[in-house]
């Protein structure tokens, strides 16, 4: 049975400190278990190590009033996701982290050991069967070219002729605005033909840079 450590609503100096410990402690964990499941963000990952410490305090701050504590903490999510929209990967551990302050907030230490063993052990062991990341056939390519050259439908005919399909993500100006740098979602219809494919558009951009390759699994997450 799972029992909180505040009792009759009373909270001693002690338990304070015990719970503020554990929720640190936890939220340290659940930064490495971030760090440790793919790509991450360095300021995120502090984030994250802190956020089961704030969100404890503030269940803390209302005496244990699990209603206000949420209404309080939701307002800061509106707040952090209007500001700064994350992937899907990012906003499930900020519910994790907050799961977790919110169990220790309200003394629950054992249970928010438990909700940090189990959810950290199932995100690593699916990370490792890269659950969910099939290997895609899409790729990403960037293609510069000089900006006298009208990049709508310029290379409409080569993606007709080797590509299933194209789409064109982002038009980006390089080199103090000299150049256009394209970047397209593209998926070849002949992986043998991928060299040809690229010469053809080396003829057509002039020579300049041309990158392709897998696309980033931070897009696949959006």
């Amino acid at each position: 049975m799972l029992n909180s450590i505040f009792h009759a609503g009373t909270f001693s100096i002690e338990a304070v400190l015990t719970a503020m410990a554990a929720a640190l402690i936890l939220g340290l964990a659940i930064a490495i278990i971030y760090k440790q499941s793919g790509i991450h963000i360095g300021s995120f990952a502090v984030v994250l190590a802190v956020l089961p410490l704030l969100v404890s305090v503030v269940i803390l701050i209302v005496n244990g009033n699990l209603g206000a504590s949420v209404a309080v903490l939701g307002a800061f999510g509106l707040i952090r996701f209007r500001s700064a929209p994350g992937t899907a990967r990012e906003i499930g551990f900020i519910f994790f982290a907050m799961a977790v302050g919110l169990a220790a907030g309200m003394g629950f230490i054992s249970l928010a050991v438990l909700i940090t063993m189990t959810a950290g052990i199932f995100i690593l062991l699916l990370e490792k069967l890269q659950f969910g990341n099939p290997v895609s056939k899409e790729r990403e390519l960037r293609i510069t070219i000089p900006e006298d050259l009208n990049y709508l439908g310029v290379f409409d005919d080569l993606f007709q002729t080797y590509t299933k399909f194209s789409h064109l993500e982002r038009v980006k100006t390089t080199n103090m605005g000299t150049m256009y740098e394209l970047s397209y979602r593209v998926e070849l219809r002949n992986r043998a033909k991928e060299k040809e494919f690229i010469d053809e558009l080396r003829c057509r951009n002039g020579n300049l840079s041309i990158i392709y390759g897998l696309v980033p699994r931070e897009k696949n997450e959006l």
